[in-house]
Parts: C-alpha cells; sequence; structure tokens
C-alpha cells in the first residue's frame, strides 16, 4: 500500500511540473494578446502565459489535493 501512494505521489509531482514547464515555454515563445482601440492609437500587450499560469494554478490545485489530501478526509 506505501508503494501506491509513493507511485500516485510521483506521478503527480510529474504532473505538476509539466503544468509549469509548459507555462514557462509559453511566456517564453508564445504570442502575446494585443488590443487596440478603434483608431488604432492605443493599444495593450499581455503575455499569454499569464492565462496559461491561471488554468495551471487550477490543474495544480486540482491534481495536488487528489494526490496529496490525506484518505480519512472527504474521500
Amino acid at each position: 500500500m506505501s508503494s501506491l501512494l509513493l507511485i500516485r505521489e510521483m506521478w503527480a509531482s510529474l504532473a505538476i511540473s509539466a503544468m509549469w514547464v509548459a507555462v514557462a515555454v509559453s511566456a517564453v515563445w508564445g504570442p502575446d494578446f494585443v488590443s487596440s482601440s478603434g483608431s488604432g492609437t492605443d493599444s495593450t500587450t499581455i503575455p499569454s502565459g499569464i492565462a496559461v499560469a491561471i488554468f495551471a494554478s487550477i490543474g495544480s490545485w486540482a491534481v495536488a489535493k487528489y494526490a496529496f489530501g490525506r484518505a480519512g478526509e472527504g474521500q
């Protein structure tokens, strides 16, 4: 039973690490969200890594809750 627990924690750690590597890659090489006014004089640029990071944080939370949660609480 103990080895099954360690395997689950290992895969969860790998999944969370992969999510944040994807955030880093998309922040460096991903496109930006660009919004400009109707006349084109004002523009706002937001890196796409921010949106990816929001979803990665939600995914990290869900994976961590499942993999690292205590068996006696709510399961």
